[in-house]
């Protein structure tokens, strides 16, 4: 127990735990459709948004999440209007906004061990801030998915079937990339940005290899994200490794042994 003696670990496993809840629950909602890149690529957008925070002398918690709740709205709003494939969206604003960030930081001389920080996530990275905004954004966001939650599981399997229904996809659909697009900016601490997308995504597949219901599934890919936050973590602190690495590592073993038990 030597490492809950220090005050990082402790707020990195508080947070650590928000984060798995929020990013397997919306994880659901976003794999059903396949809708996957979608957490990847709000991963990089967000690396822009530190980028502008580095470069602007402001918190990049902020600036992350602002840019990629702005950005995952233009995404929803060309991929509803426009002639566009979504995964042609998503690809467009992946490496566009990586490009724009690798520029940004090169012009702010601010490639440092910092931003790597940013780049694979860091158990001491996690201020009382964070911990604030992830606990009273979580339970905001647990609030929102608990009411919507048959709604939001109708509009991923048929969205044109739920559209005919009277449900009010266009609302849904903003809300489901918005709390992706938070969730991921209040995420690259822990996790790192170029690795918060395989938590959000692996831990659910990992579950419906299982073949249970929609919400048997959930609390499934739940469990998993969770087991790996704190097997990641852990590991992160004994070890000297980068926690968001470590996170997505136990999160692939769980995935692994998933197939191999559903063979088997």
């Amino acid at each position: 127990m030597e490492m809950f003696e220090y005050d990082f670990m402790i707020r990195a496993f508080i947070a650590g735990i928000f984060i798995a809840i929020l990013a397997s629950s919306l994880g659901m909602f976003v794999v059903v459709r396949r809708y996957s890149m979608l957490s990847d690529t709000l991963a990089h957008v967000s690396l822009l948004g530190v980028a502008l925070g580095f470069l602007f002398t402001v918190s990049t918690t902020w600036s992350a999440i602002i840019v990629a709740f702005a950005i995952s709205w233009l995404i929803e709003y060309l991929r509803k209007n426009y002639d566009i494939y979504s995964d042609s969206i998503l690809a467009i604003f992946l490496t566009g906004g990586l490009s724009l960030a690798i520029i940004i930081i090169s012009l702010s001389h601010t490639f440092n061990v910092g931003l790597f920080n940013y780049l694979f996530g860091s158990i001491v990275a996690v201020s009382s801030e964070d911990i604030y905004l992830i606990a009273g954004f979580g339970l905001v966001s647990i609030v929102l998915i608990v009411n919507f939650y048959q709604k939001l599981i109708f509009v991923a399997l048929d969205e044109d079937v739920a559209f005919s229904s009277g449900i009010n996809t266009s609302f849904l659909n903003y809300l489901l990339v918005s709390l992706v697009a938070i969730t991921i900016g209040l995420s690259i601490k822990i996790v790192g940005a170029l690795l918060i997308g395989a938590l959000m995504i692996i831990p659910v597949i990992a579950a419906m290899q299982f073949q249970k219901s929609f919400v048997k599934t959930a609390l499934l890919a739940t469990l998993f994200s969770v087991i790996s936050v704190i097997s990641g973590l852990t590991l992160s602190f004994y070890v000297s490794i980068p926690s968001g690495a470590t996170i997505v590592v136990v999160s692939l073993i769980i995935f692994v042994a998933s197939l191999l038990l559903r063979k088997s």
